[in-house]
Parts: C-alpha cells; sequence; structure tokens
C-alpha cells in the first residue's frame, strides 16, 4: 500500500505506549483494531449517524499512518501507537460493543480522502469537551447526529465539502515499500520514478537538491546527482545509491514538505502513483525492452561460452526464451524462462562488470558499448559526451541530425538530434538513448568513419536522403 493506491491492511502492529517508550508492540486484525479503537473513545448509545461518522474519522487516521509510512520511515517496527496524545486509543483485550463490532465488519475498508488527493485524509479528532482541535469534535457528532445530519454530512461540517467517502476498498497485504535491491545508476522502474518525484518535490523547500528533468523512472545521473545532495543536506552517506535508509528519509521529508500527516494535506496525486513499468518481460513480449534485453544478452554472449548469440529483433520468441535460460542457468537462478528482478538484475549487472573496464573517452573511428545507463534530458556525464561526438559525426552526412556543442550535457539539442537519429533509423521517438538506439548510432558511426555504406544514401535497415 505505502506506494500505489492505498489498500486496506490484513493487520496492523500497535505500539503500547509513546514511540521512544519501551513498551510491547501487538498485531492483530485490521478489522479488531477498528472495533477496540471505537470501543474506547465513543459510546454504544450514541445515535448511529455519529457512531458512524467517527468510524470514518478513526478509521482514516490509522490509514493515513500506515499509508505514509510514518512511523516505519522513521525506524520503528509498528504501524501506530496507544498514546492518544498522538495517535488514537487502542487499549489492549478490552470489551468490544456488539453494535459497534457490526459497524466495524460493515465500514472497516471505508476512509476518508480529500477530492483530486488519493493518501486516505489525516482526520484529525478530538472529544470537544475537555479537549478541542481543528477537525471533528466526537460530542458535536452527536448533537450534529440528532438534528438530522446523515454521517457524510456530519464529516464535510468538520472537514469541509472537498471530501469523498471511499467505500468497499480492497483488501492486501502490506509490504514496506522500501525497495528490495538497492536503487543505482541504470535503474529503471517505478520505485525510481517515486524517488524522482519525491525528490523534485522536495527541491522546491530545499532548492540546493538540483531538479529532475525528465521524471520517467530512469536513474540517470541527474537522479544521482539530486540524491546525493539530498544525503549531503540530511547528514547521510553520499554514495547516490537509494538503499533503506535513504529511500525512507527521502519518505519522512517528503511526508513532511507535503504534510501529509496534517489535516490540511498537499495530497498525493493519481499521476504521483501511477505505474509505468510492467517489470517483467517472458514470450510473446516485443518492443523497445525485448530489444534492449536481447543486446545485453548478445553482447555477453562474446564472454560466457554458455549465453549463445541472440539476433536483437525486440520479440521476445522462443530463442530468446532458451537464451534466458542458458543466462539464469550461468548466473545459478531458477530457468523458467521469464525475466524477473533477479534474472534482469544478474544480466545487467554482468554487463555492467564488463563496459566499467572500458575507457569512457572518444577516440576518433572507435566505438564503445552502451554504457548501461540510459542518456536522456538532464543526463550529464562523459558517456553523453561521447555520444555528442558520435551524432556530430553523423550529422556531416545526414542533414536532418543538427551539430551539438559537445559539453557532456544532454539538453535540448542534444535530445532534438537524437529524435531526429531515431526517426531515421526507424527506432522508436523517445529522445532516450537506451541500448538499441545506441547501438544503431554507433553501427552507422562506425559505417560512415570506415565507408561501408551500402550506397550513397541510405544505411541499413532504413532509407533516407544524405
Amino acid at each position: 500500500m505505502p506506494s500505489g493506491t492505498p489498500t486496506i491492511p490484513e493487520y496492523v502492529t500497535v505500539h503500547l505506549g509513546r514511540p521512544e517508550q519501551n513498551a510491547r508492540n501487538v498485531t492483530l486484525p485490521f478489522l479488531d483494531y477498528v472495533a477496540n479503537v471505537a470501543s474506547s473513545e465513543i459510546y454504544p448509545t450514541w445515535p448511529e449517524n455519529a457512531i458512524r461518522a467517527n468510524m470514518y474519522a478513526q478509521i482514516s487516521f490509522v490509514l493515513n499512518r500506515i499509508y505514509t509510512e510514518f512511523y516505519r520511515s522513521r525506524g520503528y517496527d509498528f504501524d501506530i501507537t496507544s498514546s492518544t496524545s498522538i495517535d488514537q486509543n487502542f487499549v489492549e483485550g478490552r470489551e468490544i460493543f456488539e453494535n459497534i463490532r457490526e459497524l466495524a465488519g460493515e465500514l472497516f475498508n471505508d476512509y476518508i480522502r480529500r477530492q483530486g488527493s488519493v493518501e486516505p485524509l489525516f482526520a484529525v479528532y478530538c472529544d470537544g469537551r475537555e479537549v478541542s482541535c481543528d477537525g471533528l469534535s466526537q460530542w458535536g457528532t452527536v448533537e450534529l447526529a440528532e438534528q438530522g445530519y446523515t454521517p457524510y454530512e456530519i464529516l464535510t461540517y468538520y472537514y469541509g465539502d472537498n471530501i469523498d467517502l471511499v467505500r468497499n476498498a480492497p483488501i492486501a497485504n502490506t509490504d514496506e515499500s522500501a525497495p528490495t535491491v538497492p536503487l543505482t545508476l541504470g535503474a529503471a522502474n517505478d520505485d525510481v520514478r517515486t524517488v524522482q518525484l519525491r525528490l523534485n518535490r522536495i527541491s522546491a523547500n530545499y532548492p540546493a537538491i538540483p531538479k529532475i528533468v525528465r521524471v520517467d523512472g530512469v536513474f540517470s545521473t541527474d537522479t544521482e546527482a539530486a540524491v546525493r545532495k539530498f544525503q549531503e543536506i540530511f547528514g547521510l552517506t553520499q554514495d547516490g545509491i537509494v538503499g533503506k535508509s535513504t529511500w525512507y528519509y527521502i519518505r519522512r521529508i517528503y511526508n513532511g514538505v507535503k504534510r501529509l500527516n496534517e489535516i490540511d494535506s498537499e495530497g498525493v496525486t493519481v499521476e504521483e502513483i501511477t505505474q509505468q513499468y510492467p517489470g517483467v518481460l517472458r514470450e510473446g513480449d516485443t518492443g523497445n525492452p525485448v530489444q534492449n534485453l536481447q543486446y545485453y544478452i548478445n553482447y555477453l554472449s562474446a564472454f560466457y561460452e554458455t549465453i549463445p548469440p541472440l539476433s536483437i529483433d525486440g520479440v521476445f520468441g522462443e530463442a530468446t526464451r532458451a537464451a534466458v535460460i542458458d543466462v539464469q542457468n550461468t548466473f545459478g537462478l531458477t530457468a523458467d524462462g521469464i525475466v524477473g528482478e533477479q534474472t534482469w538484475d544478474a544480466l545487467y549487472d554482468a554487463y555492467l562488470g564488463i563496459v566499467s573496464t572500458i575507457p569512457v573517452q572518444y577516440t576518433e573511428g572507435n566505438v564503445i558499448p552502451f554504457p548501461g545507463v540510459i542518456l536522456r534530458l538532464g543526463s550529464d556525464s562523459e558517456d553523453v559526451r561521447v555520444l555528442q561526438q558520435y551524432l556530430n559525426y553523423i550529422a556531416q552526412s545526414y542533414s536532418e541530425i543538427t551539430p551539438v556543442e559537445v559539453t557532456g550535457y544532454f539538453g535540448p539539442r542534444t535530445e532534438a538530434a537524437v529524435l531526429a537519429f531515431q526517426e531515421l533509423a526507424g527506432l522508436p521517438v523517445s529522445g532516450q538513448v537506451a541500448a538499441i538506439t545506441w547501438d544503431a548510432i554507433t553501427d552507422l558511426y562506425s559505417d560512415l568513419y570506415n565507408g561501408s555504406i551500402l550506397q550513397e544514401g541510405q544505411y541499413p535497415g532504413f532509407e533516407t536522403g544524405a
């Protein structure tokens, strides 16, 4: 739940005291927790509409704690505490009122959210007699219910008209949101996109953190620079890698600058949690991700006798599946022919281990293999400098490509040159240089340099005017 659309956890872990106190943790079904808190905080004799309104607020409160990983992002091993000064009143082993138990069974997977936001509302509330607050007044709900207010009308009275009631949210096991494998240069997945979104938002409050130009889930050099600066500001190890500690520190600061644990939260939009990457590649898949996979396998085949060469056609067919099985056997993985996270990481790490030994510098007439990190708008590295040299050489023969200044920074002009090349070569026109685009650029560069063009104005694979 913490990284995507909210779900209802099967279980919740409660710390029986303040966060810093040495107290026991209790793990129990979420439904039982909801019934316990409601029985501990409100009276079963209240009007049913008042009870329902209170339970919506109570459920949203604890779901906000879980969704934002409020405590887990601080290194604690629980979801919420029993301290009434900061959380909810949970009494271990208490009697549960029968009518509240029945309502808990009906309402436990419903919660409040702001319109246009995803996260459960941090539904602040207080008793309204001994303590007052900016949120819901528990005793005040009784008066409103007696006046005929519905539960939703009671909630809008306290939280405003811009709220929705989410009903029948899915129930799912919740895991820690931190990626199982640290995020480093070259990674490309939804976790990277999440880090990029959060760092860019944090940078509005901490402008020393450089903006990531393109939030696309590709861990390129600009993402690494932003991670390093974040780590420097907050006293973390400055390695540019997003491991568990950096992930949760980013999460913690992101929660703070967006006020996700406050009633006036800035909110998390649907666009911020939309998944971008399918992740797994298997037989029947086609397209650029498959071509990149085939490129890596084909390259490694020159160094591993157990891995066969492979045609780079973008089709995950029988031959690609067989090659994947050979890769998995080579690296001691389950040989199922499916490229999941472990297989991809083993393949990618082996590739990087080889290309990292090759000096990254432009030498006229020579080409180097794809550096392993997708280059795109905002990238800043020697790899970009080499790319610009290749593009400029190609531009001497193809007027459609405008030469660029060799700076090592991937700006709009470099992107335009890449887009023009991809259009000429019949590649997906993305403006990003992954393995297949790099391979096509270096192939054409090599052909031009060595004078091996088939005929003037024609490059194998596409036709164009000179």
